[in-house]
């Protein structure tokens, strides 16, 4: 049997990948009205960014469902449970405690990003799972891997960032401008933070692209592009980013997903990419 790789829904995984890798997920949460909504399994309206909804982390009681299920099937080789960022959510925190009740070999790691942010952090993990690797080094290849992924957001709106509790600093800076199209950028310890403001959306564009370029410099990179109902935006800034970089392949292009559009609006773009090893 193999190490088995858990993330959940935030890390934005295709089904494709996860399909290939073994990779189990499990689901966030869209509190909308009396209805508790588990993204990825139940219907979630699409307009669910311009609507008054919270989320909320996995729980302790669906961790330890897969977790155990995820043991049982890797044969006691293990389990290795990549999440959402612990500045972001409740999510790793209930994920150490499930972990620590339930046995040693079921393994933590705070990812430290977000959306594919987390999901390269588990395809790393899952990749060294399948060449064989024990729980202790597909562990390392996931702290690694933290350690080389960087992502940046473009926000349209300001609505959603005053009612989200996840951006550091952002007293200071958004009541500024009412044409602000903050770029933010996921720091070392894994907060959202301001890397940049700019006027407009395309400066914000370049702004990113720049970003991303110097990031990756003459390198390699895994790259995603995600968007909240802004689908031609995100294929263009993944063909401009495939023009600037390339030696990289292709962008992934996905939804940023419900749990993650509450916090920063419809028409955000987001680029994530991690580092070649």
């Amino acid at each position: 049997m193999t190490v088995i790789v858990v993330a959940d829904s935030a890390a934005r995984l295709p089904a494709e990948l996860r399909d290939k890798w073994g990779i189990r997920e499990v689901p966030l949460h869209i509190l909308l009205d009396d209805a508790d909504l588990r993204e990825g399994v139940d219907e979630v309206p699409e307009d669910i960014h311009d609507r008054q909804a919270t989320t909320a982390g996995a729980t302790p009681a669906e961790l330890a469902h897969i977790y155990q299920q995820a043991l049982a099937d890797s044969g006691g080789d293990g389990v290795v449970a990549v999440h959402i960022s612990s500045a972001l959510s409740g999510t790793y925190g209930n994920a150490e405690r499930t972990a620590a009740d339930l046995d040693p070999a079921v393994r933590v790691v705070d990812s430290k990003s977000a959306a594919m942010g987390t999901g390269f952090t588990a395809l790393a993990a899952a990749q060294a799972a399948a060449a064989g690797e024990d729980l202790d080094s597909v562990v390392r290849a996931a702290n690694t891997a933290v350690k080389r992924t960087r992502a940046f957001v473009l926000v349209h709106r300001l609505d959603n960032l005053r009612r989200s509790g996840r951006i550091g600093g952002a007293s200071a800076w958004l009541g500024t401008a009412l044409s602000l199209k903050p770029l933010l950028k996921v720091d070392d310890d894994g907060k959202l933070v301001l890397a940049q403001r700019v006027r407009t959306v395309r400066h914000a564009t370049e702004a990113m692209i720049d970003r991303v370029g110097e990031v990756v410099g003459d390198g390699r990179a895994a790259l995603a592009v995600h968007h909240v109902a802004n689908p031609d935006a995100a294929a263009d800034l993944a063909d401009r980013l495939a023009q600037r970089l390339p030696s990289c392949e292709p962008a992934i292009i996905t939804p940023l997903g419900a749990v993650l559009a509450l916090h920063v609006g419809a028409g955000a773009l987001a680029v994530c990419l991690q580092l070649a090893d």
